[in-house]
């Protein structure tokens, strides 16, 4: 069978403009030739939809839209991600649906069974599983569908024991089936791309069939999905590897006779990490922007590594046109900080602004001093100078429509080495899961690809090579406050994405004074997360809707 693979991105509750994407993507399919055109999961309204569901008009809506996606599907059937209404007596209100649409009509559905409710999944809040995958009998072949967590039933896979032995893989395995098909929409994060890869090829073995795995591209506030979808063969070897980050159609045949030599799969399938990690944050940067109206970003330039790094990946997701950089410099801000940043816009071509802020700080201060008198100086004083930068970038913002872009990193959001109402003012986090050691190295490969590419690398070398610095008070550098970054992520990885207690930390080798400070840090600042902005996600618990520590408790890490 030529199977049509539709990789595109739609946006949540966008049905008219998800319906257009959807049937241009049929129709230039079945031009080359498909047999049968599969889509992603939840595709006619993008996921995840959250409490859009209980909107009391909502899933109807999504329904019509389906039978009118169905009214335009003619002999080569398609197979649509959507969702559809529990007409029981009892269960969740709707079902995670996959409609097989052929000639004018939904013809049959096929109901997603395993229901991921953990990280940033909560399927169990809306959806009632279904007890077994269902096989569509179709010229002659007999397609199982399964829907995205379906799959993830693999025994490296944790999450496997929430589902009490339910297997959609093996119940298909005893059904005979002569092709697979997994509608998806999987978010990314770094180092997920081989797990599916194994998932896909190891449940064809298990089946002994060809299996086809569509996933969904695009941004939906924090979430990234990164397409890569695959298809292979009944012996675990992938035929079709597709674009990573980017919308693709193809057409890849399956077959029981033996296969020709695997063609070359698509050039950004597999790639390195940090190309995968700049992919994958112009790509959420771009969608969040336009899918909520904003084509003009902001960054408030330091001159320093971040504000740098934000800034080049501002210019990748909007154009360099596009994008406006400002300086803020105060008394304290130093030559060099300034040359780098206006550097740094000039060598990406975006608009560059200067805005004192030393005259707006010295007043402020004025009017405080009655207040504050007989009290020191400290760290009060330094905020007012990032507050008075947050008031400045906000109304330029507001003024011109654009998108203000936080530039605070993941090492700084854990322990709080931020201002709230300050550098953290924005409508989005670009690199808020991405720890400072990275954020190095990110730099590093967008100079290099610059270099590849022919190009100027952007990110001025001194921006990189400088001691990292907030520049709230003369002589400041990070590491009066904080350790060594390489030192502070390793302790912030295993604290906060691997779960990992005091002791476990010290008994690898930590300083117990080292570790019991930053525990203590990123437990005070949980209360700093809650109001920050929302950050794109590439990690594997990024703070988010997938970590719900609460903001007032009283456990210590031992």
């Amino acid at each position: 069978m030529r199977l049509g693979l539709a990789q595109i991105n739609t946006t949540v509750g966008d049905l008219a403009g998800n319906r257009r994407i959807i049937l241009d993507a049929y129709a230039e399919l079945v031009r080359r030739g498909a047999q049968l055109v599969v889509f992603p999961e939840l595709v006619a309204l993008f996921r995840p939809p959250r409490d859009l569901l209980f909107k009391r008009h909502f899933v109807p809506d999504v329904e019509d839209s389906l039978r009118a996606i169905a009214a335009a599907v003619g002999d080569v059937p398609a197979l649509v991600g959507s969702v559809e209404t529990n007409s029981g007596g009892s269960g969740r209100p709707f079902y995670n649906a996959a409609a097989f649409c052929h000639r004018g009509l939904v013809a049959s559905v096929a109901r997603k069974c395993l229901l991921p409710t953990y990280d940033v999944f909560d399927e169990d809040r809306y959806f009632e599983p279904a007890a077994q995958p269902t096989v569509i009998v179709h010229a002659g072949a007999r397609i199982g569908v399964t829907i995205c967590e379906d799959i993830w039933t693999h025994p490296m896979i944790s999450t496997r024991r929430l589902y009490s032995g339910l297997d959609p893989v093996r119940q298909l395995a005893a059904m005979k089936c002569d092709l697979m098909v997994n509608l998806s929409a999987s978010p990314w994060d770094h180092g997920k791309g081989g797990v599916r890869q194994t998932l896909v090829t190891d449940a064809a073995r298990a089946i002994g069939c060809p299996v086809a795995y569509v996933n969904a591209v695009g941004g939906n506030d924090e979430l990234i999905f990164d397409g890569r979808s695959l298809v292979s063969d009944a012996g675990g070897r992938v035929l079709k590897g597709m674009t990573a980050f980017g919308e693709d159609l193809t057409v890849a045949q399956t077959g029981p006779a033996p296969a020709p030599p695997a063609p070359a799969l698509s050039p950004t399938f597999e790639q390195p990490e940090m190309a995968d990690i700049h992919a994958a944050l112009t790509l959420g940067l771009r969608d969040y922007a336009h899918k909520c109206g904003f084509r003009t970003g902001l960054v408030a330039l330091s001159g320093g590594i971040d504000s740098a790094v934000v800034g080049a990946i501002a210019a990748a997701a909007f154009g360099p046109e596009n994008v406006i950089g400002v300086s803020l410099p105060s008394l304290i801000s130093s030559q060099h900080s300034r040359d780098d940043a206006r550097r740094l816009a000039s060598n990406l071509g975006m608009r560059f602004e200067t805005i004192g802020i030393a005259e707006i700080v010295a007043s402020c201060e004025s009017a405080l001093a009655p207040i504050f008198a007989g009290r020191a100086p400290d760290v009060t004083e330094e905020n007012i100078q990032a507050r008075v930068r947050g008031v400045a970038m906000m109304a330029i913002s507001n003024k011109f429509g654009a998108l203000l872009l936080t530039t605070g990193n993941k090492s700084e959001m854990a322990v709080g080495y931020c201002t709230l109402y300050g550098d953290m003012c924005g409508g989005l986090a670009v690199i808020s899961d991405v720890f400072k050691t990275q954020v190095y190295a990110l730099a590093n490969w967008i100079n290099a690809d610059a270099r590849r590419a022919g190009r100027a690398p952007p990110i001025p070398q001194s921006s990189i090579d400088k001691l990292p610095s907030a520049e709230l008070r003369p002589d400041q550098t990070d590491q009066d406050s904080l350790p060594p970054y390489d030192v502070l992520d390793a302790v912030l990885k295993g604290y906060v994405e691997e779960g990992l207690s005091r002791r476990d930390l010290v008994s690898q080798g930590f300083s117990e004074a080292i570790v019991g400070d930053v525990i203590r840090k990123v437990d005070l600042n949980e209360y700093k997360r809650k109001q920050a902005a929302p950050g794109l996600k590439i990690t594997p618990l990024a703070f988010g809707v997938g970590r719900r520590i609460p903001i007032v408790q009283k456990y210590v890490s031992q």
